[in-house]
């Protein structure tokens, strides 16, 4: 048995607790858990243990939580994250687990605002999108669902009038070679790109000509 003997919150991060035993630092806990310590507790090393499970679980959960706030995540990425970050696999599943059931995690709708973040920003073809998403792990169906809607022609019209001014004053052939080349890295297929190709070469002409 341990003796806790100090109990000291962390100067960098007021809400950790760096634990004492036996005149010794142990080990850092977030603050909620060390909160059920007390000076003078034994502690067992089965206790040890499960304290430091609840600390790697903690931190793995602050740290998915901050990796959320920049932008809705896969299952998939915040795995790989949490793996690099050096956590056991145990761990991260308990993670993901708990993170799903505050719907803090979902798969279905992380695809749904990829497919609208790309229409909006970034338009490109089913394919290209579909990729994208089963390299982060999304299910099949989940892509499927959210790609279902999705009208080519207009993201393939989107995307390319997003880059019309590089290529308005070149000359036809040059015009549709540049403009077609962008939309198959898109991922766009042949007879979409001859459409819009042609439709926005005659629309800049007109333009040009009056």
């Amino acid at each position: 048995m341990k003796k806790v003997t100090a109990l000291t919150t962390q100067k960098r991060n007021k809400n950790r607790v760096n634990v004492y035993l036996d005149g010794e630092f142990a080990f850092g806990l977030p603050a909620i858990v060390a909160a059920r310590l007390s000076l003078g507790q034994l502690l067992s090393e089965a206790d040890i243990a499960r304290l430091q499970k609840e600390n790697a679980l903690e931190t793995a959960k602050e740290q998915a939580l901050r990796y959320l706030t920049y932008r809705p995540r896969s299952r998939t990425e915040l795995r790989r994250y949490l793996q690099q970050k050096g956590h056991e696999p145990e761990t991260i599943t308990a993670v993901l687990d708990r993170l799903t059931d505050l719907n803090l995690i979902d798969d279905k709708a992380f695809a749904r605002y990829w497919v609208e973040q790309r229409e909006t920003f970034r338009p490109r073809s089913k394919i290209a999108l579909q990729q994208e998403l089963m390299a982060k792990g999304v299910s099949r169906e989940a892509i499927e669902a959210a790609i279902e809607t999705v009208d080519e022609l207009d993201a393939a019209r989107k995307a390319a009038q997003k880059q019309l001014y590089r290529w308005r004053n070149l000359p036809e052939q040059a015009f549709k070679t540049k403009l077609g080349q962008f939309l198959q890295r898109r991922g766009f297929g042949y007879e979409i790109i001859l459409e819009i190709i042609d439709e926005l070469w005659q629309a800049t002409n007109t333009k040009s000509d009056t």
